[in-house]
């Protein structure tokens, strides 16, 4: 009827005016606010219409009357949520104020339509009073705005595997596309790992090999024992066996050990440029420690982002059931299997949630019986895990002592017999990495944990594995080139009889573990995935039809590259090249994964929750960087460098060449970073640091603060539709 409001319009007209009015988002509240005091305006009962008294028992209105009363500070919740008309008009008018270029696109811009096109019309009509210089900045602004986004398009294009990975995702959805992202980045980081390796220590050291510069080798000090210079490539000589070239080649023996692939070619000393001298030392040096902070920056570089995510997500259970039910999908799935198996994966995780829930329950209500019946289990089961990891530890290291006493034999045997000795730590390595997973996974079934955590305890273990299980394999091989039977070798100060070039032979034991890997997955891949795939297809056998095709597990196939990177890292002081290696086996894995993804696997039914980010991903890359600095440390610092090859044959230990450059450099400049390294500079520096990281954290708190304003704000916003819709419910009943 004309001149009456619908019940729903008036009830939500209403409800903005009584907004306006609690909040003070009105004009003439603001103004009041601006010119009196801070407080936020609140009505009673003598300033509001009998028609809208009921919309004083707003549970938003209500809080807010309690927090005055009680005399909390009483900040407006709905003005943190969305401009309003009167920021909208402050914008309109401080706009037309000043100069009319914007300051970001319009399409950043929190508006709705209309208030753009009115931001267009200002701007358009204040061009035309520019003089030539602001008119000409205008323009250059957004052409050179234009340029970097039509070069970041571009760019697109050239991303490595783009349309490869666009059509995982499509068919599987965004957790299995992160594997192959997180893959896409390993070899990008490799990639430039190989290039500060080959930029600054092998090619300048090939070009004065063959004479291009003029160069000085290293030279041995007159005081340096001559049986600790004596380094004789080991291989046979005269007619070779043609399988002795494959041991080489997989092993890094033979022709492969003196060549730029390892730490014993590199015996140039300077290089002359002119008046410019390159010293080689020094830069293998800072070349390690460069590659080491490039990728730890890399790392946190995007790790924050994930961080960022998780804190995002980070909400209550009946906010997670909201965000699965009606924003768990993900639309970038085109396929119809991998659309059923998300359906399924939304359904098994609302199951994984209850469930979760029941165990909280369950939790709280053990009695002290209970509590101390799964106390024992869990110990005696920890107990057991342990006893695994001693055994696998101890397996390695015998087999580590096992390999190194028969190679340095140097006895002639049977290609099988030799190939196994070489192979011997990596094959211990490789079942340990395959039984004590299967074992965790056995154990963590009795220990009555979530779900959600007995998935990252089992991670967390097999992470253990992995990569202890390289730590113990290089503590048995420092062990041996450290230790002395005799007298003799004291002199070194290390077993040179055993390791003349000690460094090379670390090396090799990388470069092997990096090939095992390697020749381990695919093996897998070709062996067992496609054939199971076959059998499953073409055969009716029940037992076929009941094992089903091979599950894409994405955690276990995380952890394989992870090993293999850690692997990488530690290796690449010893084994300059090594990089290129893995670059190449990063490219081949990412191909094999694809093809065996697309005709052989399935995604799995139960996801990983954390997949959808790299957040995890990098967390356990992390884990296994700061493995990588712990060796190679200790080798730099601790363990006399080989005095028959390399370039730090001049000084005890590789990281004497800092010490040894900085002597020689300007007095001046000494006494500056003699300062530097002193403690009256450490003392303030670290005072400094405080202050700023209690600032951050402070700064942290005030953002916590603002997104529990937010979420609360939320909260009352659903309260009051609630209220509402019962209000109208009752004035339809009654009508």
């Amino acid at each position: 009827m004309p001149g009456k409001r619908a019940p729903l319009a008036g009830l939500l007209w209403d409800r903005q005016q009584s907004r306006a009015h609690c909040s003070g988002l009105g004009a003439s509240g603001r103004t009041a606010e601006r010119q009196s005091s801070p407080e936020v305006f609140l009505p009673d009962a003598h300033n509001v219409p009998p028609a809208l008294a009921f919309l004083q028992e707003l549970p938003s209105c209500q809080s807010m009357l309690r927090r005055r009363t009680s005399g909390r500070e009483s900040r407006d919740y709905y003005s943190l949520a969305r401009p309003a008309a009167g920021e909208t008009r402050n914008l309109l008018e401080g706009t037309r104020a000043r100069s009319p270029g914007p300051e970001k696109p319009l399409r950043e811009c929190a508006l709705n339509i209309s208030e753009k096109r009115q931001l267009r019309a200002i701007y358009e009509d204040n061009t035309k009073y520019l003089s030539g210089w602001h008119l000409w900045k205008q323009t250059s602004s957004k052409s050179w705005r234009k340029f970097v986004e039509d070069t970041k398009d571009l760019s697109s294009y050239l991303e490595l595997w783009r349309h490869d990975i666009h059509s995982i995702e499509g068919k599987f959805g965004t957790g299995i596309q992160s594997y192959f992202s997180f893959l896409r980045f390993l070899v990008l980081l490799n990639i430039v790992i190989f290039l500060l390796m080959f930029s600054f220590i092998t090619l300048p050291s090939a070009l004065s090999r063959h004479g291009v510069f003029n160069s000085s080798s290293v030279q041995v000090s007159p005081s340096t024992e001559h049986r600790c210079t004596v380094y004789t490539v080991s291989g046979n000589k005269g007619l070779v066996y043609f399988y002795n070239y494959v041991i080489d080649l997989l092993s890094g023996t033979g022709f492969l050990e003196w060549t730029s692939l390892f730490y014993g070619y590199y015996t140039v000393d300077t290089i002359y440029f002119g008046i410019l001298n390159y010293h080689v030392p020094l830069a293998y040096l800072l070349t390690t420690l460069a590659y080491l902070s490039i990728s730890l920056l890399w790392i946190v570089k995007r790790s924050v982002a994930g961080f960022k995510q998780s804190l995002v997500r980070s909400e209550d259970q009946f906010q997670s059931y909201c965000n699965k039910i009606f924003a768990g999908w993900d639309f970038c799935i085109t396929d119809v299997n991998a659309a059923r198996l998300k359906h399924s994966s939304l359904h098994y995780e609302l199951k994984t949630d209850l469930e979760e829930e029941r165990l909280r329950q369950k939790v709280a209500e053990r009695t002290t019986k209970e509590k101390l019946h799964i106390y024992c289990l869990r110990v005696f089961l920890n107990g057991i895990v342990l006893a695994v990891l001693s055994a696998c530890f101890y397996s390695i290291y015998r087999a580590t002592v096992y390999s190194q006493e028969n190679i340095s034999q140097d006895n002639k045997a049977r290609f099988e017999d030799t190939l196994l000795v070489q192979y011997l730590p990596s094959m211990v390595i490789t079942l340990a990495n395959f039984i004590a997973p299967l074992l965790f996974s056995a154990f963590i079934k009795f220990e009555d944990y979530s779900p959600a955590f007995e998935i990252r305890l089992t991670l967390m273990r097999c992470v253990f594995v992995r990569l202890a299980n390289i730590g113990v394999l290089l503590f048995s091989l420092w062990t041996r080139i450290t230790s002395c039977a005799n007298k003799k070798c004291q002199a070194c100060g290390y077993n040179y009889q055993l390791y003349p070039c000690w460094e090379s032979r670390v090396g090799q034991e990388m470069y092997k573990l990096l090939m095992f890997d390697f020749i381990i997955i695919f093996a897998i891949t070709v062996f067992i995935d496609f054939p199971r795939k076959l059998m499953v297809t073409y055969c009716s056998w029940k037992a076929f039809q009941w094992c089903g095709l091979q599950e894409f597990a994405i955690p276990d196939n995380v952890l394989e590259i992870v090993y293999g990177q850690t692997i990488c890292w530690i290796g690449t002081f010893y084994c300059p090249l090594l990089p290129a290696i893995a670059t190449i086996k990063y490219f081949v894995i990412f191909y094999l994964k694809k093809i065996s993804l697309m005709h052989t696997c399935k995604p799995s039914a139960r996801p990983f929750r954390a997949s959808s980010s790299n957040f995890f991903f990098l967390v356990v890359l992390l884990i296994g960087l700061v493995l990588a600095f712990f060796p190679l440390g200790l080798s730099m610092t601790h363990i006399f460098s080989s005095k028959a090859c390399g370039p730090f044959v001049n000084f005890e230990r590789s990281w004497d060449v800092i010490a040894h450059t900085v002597e020689q450099l300007p007095a001046v400049l000494r006494k500056v970073l003699n300062g530097i390294a002193s403690e009256a500079f450490a003392v303030p520096f670290f005072m400094v640091v405080c202050l700023v990281m209690f600032y951050f954290i402070a700064l942290a708190g005030a953002h916590k603060r603002v997104v529990n304003q937010l979420r609360e704000q939320l909260v009352m916003e659903s309260r009051d539709k609630l209220f509402l819709i019962r209000k109208l419910t009752e004035a339809q009943k009654c009508s």
